[in-house]
């Protein structure tokens, strides 16, 4: 093989019934950082058995009204992971019988028989929470994002305030996942009275839209308002930015993914498994001790 310069074709395999040596990768938008962490995990773990992730972008297939998992079927891929908020796991259940399907980073509330990889996002938002409510902060309110991880999110750090007396105090603003959604839901926050000096958003994303809405509303961080993120993606540990994060074991997430997934091409049978990665708070530059009151 060496000597000829043999390339295996991956079709033919496929059309043998021996695989094609892909597996599909199905992501909710390509311009959020916290992909390129799992993605790198995802790699890894793959490169070793000579399988190449094939990358499908859900957000775009469904402005166009083409299903992300019919792409992929017809491409004959191995199996699937579905990664993040994407909407198309549960709605294409009768397609994915055959295919050995993971969801990493996400749960699916309308189970699709499928192994599951998650950080435990309940734990990572009352742990920041936590951090902001040891810092002196009372007034804390949180960006929600959407779908069934901004549900775990949100009462993560609806427990933290309860637990600290404040459900009074509870404010929960929804924001999307993007910058521009952050920014305007961090306006509304902060024409509040009395203004929020604490914010814990649902990515980093957010939470750099927040920054911003702040600093155009003349405030600093962590002086006048502390900000935390979640995914501790490299945007975080810019310099400039130094954003606090919950680190959430992104990487790891990735690298069992493919671990389940290629045990499951590989043959294996039984329920689905569910496997959580441990969170912490990385403190940066963005939250730090809560304004004197004037």
């Amino acid at each position: 093989m060496r000597e000829l310069g043999y390339e295996p074709n991956r079709l033919a395999r496929a059309l043998a019934g021996n695989g094609t040596g892909a597996i599909g990768v199905l992501l909710n938008d390509l311009r959020n950082p916290w992909y390129v962490d799992l993605l790198d995990g995802l790699s890894t773990a793959l490169e070793p058995a000579g399988i190449a992730p094939l990358i499908v972008d859900s957000a775009t297939n469904q402005r166009v009204g083409r299903s992300s998992i019919d792409i992929l079927v017809r491409q004959r891929v191995d199996g699937i992971v579905v990664v993040g908020t994407s909407g198309e796991g549960a709605r294409s259940s009768p397609t994915l019988r055959t295919t050995p399907v993971v969801l990493a980073g996400t749960y699916d509330p309308d189970d699709i028989g499928a192994d599951v990889v998650v950080n435990d996002d309940v734990a990572g938002a009352r742990q920041a929470t936590e951090h902001l409510l040891a810092l002196g902060h009372r007034h804390v309110s949180h960006l929600r994002g959407p779908q069934h991880v901004g549900e775990l999110r949100e009462l993560g750090y609806r427990q933290a305030m309860d637990a600290a007396g404040l459900t009074a105090l509870v404010h929960v603003e929804s924001a999307g996942m993007t910058e521009d959604s952050g920014h305007t839901a961090t306006r509304r926050l902060l024409a509040r009275h009395p203004r929020p000096t604490g914010i814990v958003a649902y990515n980093d994303l957010v939470a750099i839209g927040a920054l911003s809405a702040a600093y155009d509303a003349g405030l600093t961080a962590p002086e006048d308002v502390s900000v935390i993120g979640y995914d501790d993606t490299y945007f975080s540990s810019i310099r400039r930015l130094s954003l606090s994060s919950v680190e959430n074991g992104t990487f790891e997430i990735g690298t069992q993914a493919a671990t389940f997934l290629l045990d499951r091409i590989a043959g294996h049978v039984g329920p689905s498994r569910v496997h959580q990665v441990p969170s912490h708070v990385v403190v940066r530059g963005t939250s730090g001790p809560a304004p004197s009151p004037h």
